[in-house]
């Protein structure tokens, strides 16, 4: 079980770097226009627009607490227990995909013209990085 997180958590940690600078959903408008934005141009974006709280709650859960949850698996895998342990509980509960599927819906229906979205990179390794997160919790916990 060592082995297999020593191999998850930088995996997880890798995908996560490349979903959140790597294009999640390509929209391409009236066949000529084409739209690649990362999560993080789509809190810049959600930003520039003039959605400040939108932009805060999804760069907090869709960014900065799955990074504290990756710190944490890290430190709980090298041997941190007790007080990280139940800290990498709480910020599990914080770390949700869902306030990125909701920014992304945002985002698409933001934008002008009608559109058809194609997912990229960035997308899976994020789900990747999410799920293998998830799994590295559940092995740290035991």
């Amino acid at each position: 079980m060592r082995l297999m997180l020593a191999l998850l958590l930088p995996l997880a940690t890798f995908s996560f770097a490349l979903g959140l600078t790597l294009p999640l959903l390509s929209f391409e408008k009236l066949y000529f226009f084409e739209e690649t934005p990362s999560l993080i141009e789509v809190v810049r974006g959600l930003d520039a627009e003039g959605d400040r709280a939108l932009a805060i709650l999804v760069g907090c859960f869709s960014i900065l607490f799955p990074a504290i949850k990756i710190l944490l698996l890290h430190v709980v895998a090298l041997g941190g227990r007790g007080h990280f342990l139940s800290l990498l509980g709480a910020v599990s509960k914080w770390s949700m995909m869902d306030v990125m599927v909701v920014a992304l819906v945002v985002f698409a229906a933001k934008s002008s013209g009608l559109a058809t979205a194609i997912t990229q990179p960035g997308l899976w390794f994020y789900a990747f990085a999410t799920l293998s997160t998830a799994l590295a919790a559940l092995m740290c916990r035991r």
